[in-house]
């Protein structure tokens, strides 16, 4: 099964260019049952070692922006850590609610941003001036969710690149297929020193992941990519609405428990009273 997931989230980068943070986690939380924690250290494992076989391609085809990518990093190194830091936090809290409100918010806005690119490519914005501060500053939340969900550096990462600087499509790819690396190398660092990490799991994944990544670049010319990405896109926004429906659903159980011990412990005492009237 693992074997199967690696193979059809890399077959589907190949082919669609969607980020694996996107879709990792959430298959292997609903489709494994792994639990959070050793889900998102084990998709940052996975989502980087994806990024290391693409990247040096994008480095070969000359298609990274060095100096946006240097401002990028400047934001978002800190960011990861800061991120991977409170889901420790949250996980020792068991504030499983928070965390998937989290990542059904950055898949939803994911798969809406897909959405918006197929049926309305004529409005995205075209070339202006970079604005490196805007765009460093943009980093260290998108880091942030990253390290947090392990989602949200493709999407949110190109998005800000699209809307903040110059660069071309292809640029805007490479740099962002780079900061992704950077920071998912970061953040699974601080996973695998933490434990947080199934080494077998992410075995299995890499190996189906490496086949999947060859196959889908042998496929990805002959199938229509556009009508692709719109069957993924609607996929994913049902997955990101099934995901803040259980941050509400848990939400509300973690505030029912305590009032219904309030009204065991409540009918208990009066029982006592009675109990205690009719000894006397």
């Amino acid at each position: 099964m693992e074997l199967a997931i690696g193979f059809l989230i890399a077959f589907v980068i190949a082919i669609t260019g969607v980020g694996a943070g996107t879709i990792t986690a959430p298959l292997l939380i609903l489709a494994l049952h792994v639990p959070i924690a050793v889900s998102v250290g084990t998709a940052l494992a996975y989502s980087t070692a994806v990024k290391a076989v693409v990247v040096p391609l994008q480095i070969w085809r000359r298609q990274i922006a060095w100096r946006v990518l240097g401002v990028m990093l400047i934001g978002g190194l800190p960011g990861v850590i800061v991120g991977t830091l409170l889901f420790k936090r949250f996980g020792a809290l068991r504030g499983h609610a928070f965390f998937f409100g989290a990542l059904g918010t950055v898949i939803v806005f994911s798969s809406a941003w897909h959405l918006f690119r197929y049926f309305r490519p004529q409005a995205l914005p075209g070339r202006q001036p970079a604005r490196i501060k805007s765009i460093g500053a943009l980093m260290f939340p998108i880091a942030a969710e990253v390290g947090f969900s392990s989602s949200g550096a493709g999407a949110l990462g190109s998005l800000a690149l699209m809307s903040l600087s110059p660069l071309n499509a292809a640029q805007v790819v490479g740099t962002d297929l780079a900061f992704a690396f950077c920071v998912t190398l970061i953040g699974s660092g601080l996973h695998f020193a933490d434990g947080s990490i199934d080494k077998g799991l992410l075995l299995r994944l890499v190996i189906g992941g490496l086949i999947g990544a060859v196959a889908g670049s042998i496929v990805a010319p002959r199938v229509p990519n556009r009508q692709l990405r719109l069957a993924l896109s609607v996929v994913l926004l049902a997955l990101g609405l099934q995901f803040c429906y259980q941050a509400v659903a848990k939400q509300l159980a973690s505030h029912a428990v305590p009032v219904q011990a309030a009204k065991v412990q409540t009918k208990t005492l009066a029982l006592a009273q009675v109990a205690g009237g009719r000894v006397r």
